[in-house]
């Protein structure tokens, strides 16, 4: 039996995966738990599982949590954590084979880099881990001879064509010269056909309504303007080691192929699924075994075709902006996801249009200067600093939308 411990428990991909683990009896022991502020979530949760360390935002929630476990006589009750140490001591609990990094923002990079530094298997769902402390945090992951599995459903793709590609058994990953370039598909999100004109107008509704995935509202968001195709460009840059002008993306409406490797004799290997998260997740966290599942099945019999598009920069400029700032390297790819996650706040809290979201990115990247980073501190400091820029820029923004 495995032990697994999990970074943003209450997460769209946290509670993905507690189902799964479910689905896998006598095969995963929860050990502990993080989550924010959603205690009727967390509750059932520890109820079920019997975590031995659990984490919320602060103090004041850790009080409430046990209060409630008093009143509902949970027995065995876990030790409860707050903040960042709540977070650290998850992400490095001695009783954890399994870290599962599912945190949304940069609340989780720190527990998930000292999770890698001590050579636990890090199932990696958090962009910002990658995105913000790439170099930072491959270099521990070497270090400590230890591959960070991928649970992203485009990266989990790769994975998968990649190891599908060795020759002999546990050969570990193809050579790199092997591998002419790796192809991420999207969906195209739901704007994919919206006129250019519409989307200056875009309401927070409209750019919810994913066509074909269930997720968070950060990464729904990030979906419409294809940001998040952007942090995997660059995730995948630093997942398998590959230059920037080997990654491409295409659009894929249908979310059936979610990768393609293209290898130099030309040999081109996809993986199929339905765009369901259980499935790339099993994948990650039962790693390297392939275990039998019935939740997730590709329905062939619906399968009728498979359409691909070239992506549009100009409707799609979030994408321009990542590819730009991986480039330049140093504090920019940090500075372009904190700009984001700000952007996106003020969308969904309906003071940013749609279309403020990328000019907002922009601006911040203008002023990012390329800076080297040399630990998790210079990481934090640069994405505080990004942060600021960005509230900042949001309400000039802001300003000049309102009548005169």
């Amino acid at each position: 039996m495995k032990t697994l411990s999990i970074l943003g428990s209450t997460g769209s991909i946290g509670r993905q995966t507690l189902r799964v683990v479910e689905s896998l009896p006598d095969q995963f022991k929860i050990v502990g738990l993080a989550a924010g502020s959603n205690l009727d979530e967390l509750l059932p949760q520890i109820e079920r599982h019997h975590p031995e360390l659990v984490s919320v935002a602060d103090e004041k929630l850790a009080a409430e949590l046990a209060r409630r476990l008093r009143e509902r006589n949970i027995c065995p009750r876990p030790a409860i954590h707050h903040g960042r140490e709540g977070m650290l001591a998850v992400g490095t609990q001695p009783g954890a084979e399994i870290v599962l990094s599912a945190a949304v923002g940069v609340v989780g990079l720190e527990a998930t880099y000292e999770a890698v530094k001590l050579g636990r298997t890090v199932a990696l769902s958090n962009k910002e881990v990658l995105v913000a402390a790439g170099e930072l945090v491959m270099a521990a992951a070497a270090k400590a001879g230890r591959e960070l599995i991928p649970v992203d459903s485009e990266h989990n793709a790769v994975h998968q064509c990649l190891r599908a590609a060795t020759q002999t058994a546990n050969a570990g990953l193809p050579r790199h010269s092997d591998v002419r370039r790796i192809v991420l598909t999207a969906s195209g999100g739901p704007f994919r056909k919206t006129p250019l004109a519409q989307l200056a107008n875009a309401s927070t509704d409209q750019a919810l309504a994913h066509p074909n995935w269930k997720m968070g509202n950060r990464i729904t968001i990030d979906s419409a303007t294809m940001m998040n195709k952007g942090f995997e460009v660059i995730e995948a840059h630093w997942l398998f080691g590959v230059g920037p002008e080997q990654i491409d993306v295409i659009i894929h409406p249908q979310s059936v192929i979610h990768s393609f490797v293209e290898f130099v004799d030309g040999a081109v290997l996809a993986q199929l699924a339905p765009p369901d998260m259980r499935m790339p997740i099993q994948y990650a966290i039962t790693y390297p075994d392939r275990v039998p599942s019935q939740q997730v099945q590709l329905d062939w019999s619906k399968l009728r075709r498979l359409d691909f598009e070239k992506v549009s920069t100009r409707r799609f400029p979030c994408l321009r902006l990542a590819r730009e700032a991986m480039k330049k390297g140093g504090a920019l790819p940090c500075a372009l996801n904190a700009a984001d996650e700000v952007a996106v706040a003020a969308f969904l809290d309906h003071r940013l249009p749609f279309l403020g979201i990328p000019e907002v990115i922009e601006a911040v990247l203008t002023r990012t200067p390329g800076t080297t980073f040399s630990s998790m501190d210079d990481v934090l400091s640069a994405d505080a600093e990004a942060r600021r820029q960005a509230a900042e820029v949001v309400l000039q923004l802001a300003s000049k939308s309102v009548p005169a």
